[in-house]
């Protein structure tokens, strides 16, 4: 039997979150050219932010790991949405960005997002291994910690 990253997500116990209505003038994705753009997703579930705070501050680095997590499962749900609900359609994760809100003085932003990076890698096999970046930000909206946006690449069979 094909692991699917369906498989890979049931298999963690992981459950899609509801994708809310994006605010502002603004779609959750883009497709162009093979390409899926997944505008910036945020650690929601149930449309409502599981972290809120700055890293290094308020919040721990590790809880930004897991919100960076959150927010990633957020990017898989947009994906669902862009594949007509076929992840399997996702041929790679081409590039992840991540923004963490941080401490003018946190230093460790990479393993911030590092659980963003880890979430897509284990749905996706290593179709979800990626090029990155990873910035410290002084706000996001909602003040969550984290913030993230992927780009992806269609497969070409139905």
């Amino acid at each position: 039997m094909v692991e699917t990253p369906e498989h890979r997500l049931q298999a963690m116990g992981l459950r899609l979150p509801s994708i809310l209505k994006p605010a502002g003038n603004l779609p959750g994705f883009k497709i162009d050219q093979g390409l899926i753009f997944v505008s910036g997703q945020l650690p929601l579930e149930d449309g409502q932010s599981r972290h809120v705070g700055k890293v290094g501050a308020s919040v721990a680095a590790e809880e930004g790991n897991k919100a960076a997590a959150l927010a990633a499962l957020n990017v898989v749900a947009q994906l669902k949405l862009a594949t007509g609900g076929h992840l399997s359609r996702v041929r790679e994760i081409v590039k992840l960005s991540g923004f963490v809100n941080c401490a003018p003085d946190f230093v460790d932003i990479g393993a911030v997002v590092d659980g963003a990076s880890d979430l897509l890698v284990s749905v996706f096999g290593e179709q979800g291994r990626h090029a990155r970046f990873a910035i410290g930000v002084q706000s996001l909206p909602r003040g969550v910690p984290v913030e993230v946006e992927v780009i992806a690449r269609l497969s070409n069979e139905e």
